[in-house]
């Protein structure tokens, strides 16, 4: 199985009272996958603003980290998304609100549209620190869908360069594919036997994957999968909430209709009410 790296990170920057937790957040994660950090101010370049980015990073460029700062004014949008492209960039991080209401929702914050149109990996990050805070416990969905092969092998890459200590991999399976009406002992014992058999196709699923991925990322992490039943995105994301994970991974959105955002579905519900840190591969 192929292993896509991060060669290439990049984040938005403003100056907003995050502004030096985002900086050292990126900083350490080039440090920790051995990338280059791109910092992209969305704004007319001086030498004040310069100052101000390169005292955030002294202490990450003593320790050789490789790093250009873009300015470009614009729609934020716009100018995040086409320098990625410009840049390569693999890895987009952006600064998200833990849970947005209807109206932004509706209308779309910049982070949600940036999530939506990259052709990168992005990492919205709910809580970022000027302290190193360790990604302990990763949660990777386990659904089966064509991307979800790279998604559990990008979820190995990262815990072994972040150096967490457990992946879970969840595998969600719709109420719907029980189909049985609860009326009675037996149909009670029927469905508890479909449930079973489901749980049993899907761990061998997954399992197979996972044997597919290099023995050198699967290293001193403790794995686990976890079937559980419900509306998919909502139920893997209340999972990642209730274990308290430190970053959830995702498959990549498709593009969505106005209809859509009306009633989300899959990864919209991330999307709306972030349990922890997402990342969402590409």
């Amino acid at each position: 199985m192929a292993i896509k790296p991060f060669h290439t990170v990049g984040i938005g920057v403003t100056f907003s009272p995050n502004l030096e937790a985002n900086i050292c957040e990126a900083s350490r994660l080039c440090a920790q996958f051995n990338a280059k950090l791109v910092l992209i101010h969305v704004g007319e370049e001086s030498e004040e603003k310069d100052k101000a980015f390169k005292e955030i990073l002294n202490p990450f460029i003593k320790d050789d980290l490789s790093y250009s700062i873009i300015f470009k004014s614009g729609d934020p949008v716009e100018v995040i998304l086409s320098i990625s492209k410009q840049e390569q960039i693999d890895l987009l991080i952006v600064g998200a609100l833990k849970k947005e209401n209807f109206f932004k929702y509706y209308t779309g914050s910049i982070a949600r549209k940036i999530t939506r149109q990259a052709t990168c990996s992005v990492l919205l990050l709910l809580d970022p620190s000027v302290t190193h805070t360790p990604y302990k416990h990763i949660v990777v969905n386990g659904l089966e869908d064509p991307k979800t092969k790279q998604t559990i092998s990008s979820a190995f890459y990262v815990a072994k360069h972040l150096k967490s200590e457990k992946i879970t991999i969840v595998e969600e399976i719709s109420q719907q594919e029980v189909a049985v009406t609860i009326e009675d002992d037996k149909s009670l014992r029927q469905s508890n036997l479909v449930k079973e058999r489901l749980m049993l196709i899907e761990d061998s699923r997954v399992k197979k994957i996972i044997n597919e991925v290099p023995a050198t990322y699967k290293e001193e992490i403790s794995i686990k999968t976890q079937p559980i039943f419900g509306k998919r995105g909502y139920s893997i994301g209340h999972y990642a909430q209730v274990v308290r994970a430190d970053l959830l991974l995702m498959n990549a959105p498709i593009k969505i209709s106005f209809w859509q955002r009306l009633f989300p579905h899959d990864i919209e519900y991330i999307l709306t009410e972030l349990p922890t840190n997402v990342l969402i591969i590409r």
